[in-house]
């Protein structure tokens, strides 16, 4: 034993600095190297090349299996999506579910002493009002001449009595519309006014249809009118839905689809879908979804989600996080996980609302989809539906993160849709009240070897730098480290020595 550490003494002795500055050199360089080509793989396939490796060759050894990762069987059809798919980044859509301002809106400011609402989001309503609720003839009808400045006030009080006072000059159905949003303080008061705003609108509706074959002036009149009966249906069926008549809201939306198919820019089917899983009518909902999930048309988190739910309906109440560990994914569960995948990729921000992870507020009156705003006002509706179907909240608490591990690095670069909107977090700001911590899209973080590589390059590299300008002071640290590592080895061996024979421990040494 004296003999092997006076060796090992003597070695150490004979080192020279050049050993020192040519060990950590070498060091730098491999690990250097190791570094470049982590990340290397890593923008290229999302992972660690080492992480990799041990995941495929050494966890099947251990007995493990890895059932987070769905198949990439869709993969194919998801680039012939996004490659068809022609959206503007940061388009932003009117809510199809947005609430009533006098009724619902109104009265949280009432109990909260909070804005609800953003100057961005009232501003871009005015602009939908006067598209849809103008034209150019208004100045030939005096009421309808008053509706257009109503719309155009900024004064909440000041547009309510301009619609009063055009209402003293004749039954005007936008005069109705703007009292029952804004001046109606229960859905119940909302509802009689738009049945009144129904009656003037049928009427200007009829009239307006005879004429709009006889110049640009009556097209334009018909097609506004059209807007008005259309938005006066619509919003009459929303509030059947939330007083509870909810088959009477199914068949007034059915009946307005049929009626009007041509304004798919209402989203008309968004709101019948909601009401639908409200009945649990999944074979309906099923139907809707097949009509309109359709490659040319826009995606949103309702059409995802939903599409997710109805997957996840199936085997959510026997799932498993175990039990699919060790038997893997059967058929049904792979297609709910790959639904899940798909939704949580085109909004990543509704998981979090959906399992209560982070607050709701009030949904604004403008969505951007594939944003935070989206993201609220789906969860807001939806999550009752969510915890009725059994199981389902915990199949997608355990699967929507494994989305962003099959995203390729950056994640903007997407997988099965168009690449995520890099501006969705400034929109979303102008859209949401200051008191909401905007969602912002999960970050992926490196895998630990490459960080543990790059921390190891830059000290070996930082030797190297010592050991060659000071190398005689760097040889003795070296040793002193050397030393210091093998003193619990020699504390140990004096102490065998002490118990052991002599003989006995002669007879081991000569082993």
């Amino acid at each position: 034993m004296f003999g092997t550490e006076s060796s090992l003494s003597m070695f150490l002795n004979t080192l020279t600095p050049k050993f020192y500055v040519a060990l950590t050199g070498t060091s730098s360089l491999i690990s250097g190297l190791i570094l470049i080509f982590e990340w290397w793989y890593f923008r290229k396939y999302g992972t660690s090349f080492i992480e990799q490796v041990s995941v495929s060759h050494l966890r099947p050894l251990l007995g493990g299996v890895d059932s987070s990762s769905p198949s990439n069987s869709s993969t194919s059809n998801g680039e012939a999506d996004s490659n068809r798919q022609s959206v503007s980044e940061c388009k932003v859509w009117r809510n199809p579910l947005n609430l009533f301002r006098g009724a619902e809106y109104n009265r949280y400011t009432w109990v909260t002493g909070r804005e609800p609402l953003t100057y961005y989001d009232m501003n871009l309503s005015a602009q939908d009002h006067q598209t849809f609720f103008t034209c150019d003839s208004d100045h030939l009808r005096p009421a309808d001449a008053i509706m257009q400045k109503a719309w155009r006030e900024r004064n909440p009080q000041a547009r309510i009595s301009a619609a009063h006072e055009a209402l003293e000059l004749e039954d005007c159905a936008t005069a109705y519309i703007l009292l029952a949003e804004e001046e109606a303080t229960t859905i119940m008061e909302a509802e009689r006014l738009f049945k009144q705003a129904l009656k003037a609108g049928e009427s200007c509706y009829r009239r307006s249809q005879q004429l709009q074959h006889h110049g640009t002036q009556y097209e334009a009149q018909h097609r506004r009118d059209t807007n008005v009966l259309v938005y006066i249906k619509r919003r009459l069926s929303m509030c059947s839905r939330k007083l509870g008549r909810t088959r009477e809201a199914v068949k007034m939306m059915r009946d307005l689809m049929k009626e009007f198919p041509l304004l798919s820019m209402f989203n008309i089917h968004e709101n019948l879908l909601e009401s639908l899983l409200e009945l649990q009518n999944y074979a309906d909902v099923q139907a809707v979804l097949a009509k309109y999930d359709d490659i040319s048309l826009p995606k949103s988190a309702t059409i995802c989600y939903t599409a997710a739910l109805l997957k996840a309906r199936a085997v959510s109440d026997k799932f498993s996080p175990e039990a699919a560990s060790r038997r893997g994914l059967s058929t049904a569960e792979m297609n709910a996980v790959e639904a899940i995948h798909r939704a949580v990729e085109f909004n990543p921000h509704v998981p979090k609302y959906l399992l209560e992870m982070k607050s709701l507020i009030l949904p604004p009156e403008h969505i951007l989809k594939r944003g935070d705003s989206e993201a609220i006002a789906y969860a807001f509706f939806h999550l009752q539906h969510w915890k009725r179907v059994e199981g389902a909240l915990n199949l997608l608490h355990c699967t929507w993160e494994g989305t962003f591990r099959m995203i390729p690095y950056p994640l903007e670069k997407g997988h099965l849709f168009y690449p995520y909107p890099i501006c969705t977090e400034t929109a979303d700001r102008e859209l949401l009240p200051m008191f909401h911590e905007v969602s912002v899209y999960p970050k992926k973080e490196l895998p630990f070897f490459i960080l543990f590589t790059a921390g190891l390059c830059s000290f070996t590299a930082m030797l190297a730098l010592l050991t060659h300008q000071f190398p005689e002071l760097m040889g003795v640290f070296a040793k002193a480290f050397l030393s210091t590592l093998f003193a619990p080895l020699n504390f140990i061996m004096e102490k065998v020595e002490s118990i052991l024979p002599s003989s006995l421990w002669h007879q081991l040494t000569r082993i």
